[in-house]
């Protein structure tokens, strides 16, 4: 009868070490895909600052702000 226990909980505890790996692995994929995301927001940012020759987006609020008083 103990035998059967002591397999039961082994079968048990290697199936929660397997979902363990598994949500490791998704939440590794996740980050991965969050970082390429953020990646691609930066650049495009760095591509719209270089090409951008005109006041800062700040300053350009601000006098939209005081034209519309």
């Amino acid at each position: 009868m103990s035998t059967t226990l002591k397999n039961k909980l082994s079968n048990l505890i290697n199936e929660i070490k397997e979902i363990k790996k598994k949500v490791i692995l998704l939440e590794i994929k996740k980050t991965h895909s969050t970082k390429h995301k953020l990646n691609k927001w930066k650049l495009l940012g760095e591509k719209v600052s270089s090409k951008w020759n005109k006041i800062s987006a700040v300053e350009e609020i601000r006098q939209q702000r005081e034209k519309s008083w």
